[in-house]
């Protein structure tokens, strides 16, 4: 069975770093893409940002220069990198995974949430 299994996440001051990594395992048979969308207290879903099989990113604006995402596929996993953070970035942080399941048509597009890890930036 496929999983995602986040980690990073922390309490960091205003324009402090840290980097989430989410590493999926269970031996996906490909991934389509994977992203990262955070939750914050009070606030809608707001998907982060995505990069796809070939190796595209797609970010949200209110993050674009700050964040990037990249990965390591012979790891299988996927890091965001978050830079000059500020308290708004406060959020739980969830990693997903779109991915193939098998040969068949209907596995083509399948997706796994991982639980979450907070990050927490401090004013």
């Amino acid at each position: 069975q496929v999983q995602v299994v986040e980690s990073g996440g922390g309490l960091v001051q205003a324009g402090g770093s840290l980097r989430l990594s989410c590493a999926a395992t269970g031996n996906p048979f490909s991934i389509n893409a994977i992203g990262w969308t955070r939750q914050a207290p009070g606030n809608d879903n707001e998907l982060v940002a995505t990069i796809n099989s070939d190796g595209s990113t797609n970010y949200t604006d209110s993050v674009k220069g700050r964040f990037t995402i990249s990965r390591d596929i012979a790891k299988n996993t996927v890091y965001l990198q978050m830079n000059s953070l500020k308290p708004e970035d406060t959020a739980v942080y969830y990693c997903h995974a779109d991915y193939r399941g098998s040969y068949y048509p209907e596995d083509s597009h399948l997706e796994v949430w991982g639980q979450g890890t907070l990050v927490t930036v401090s004013s």
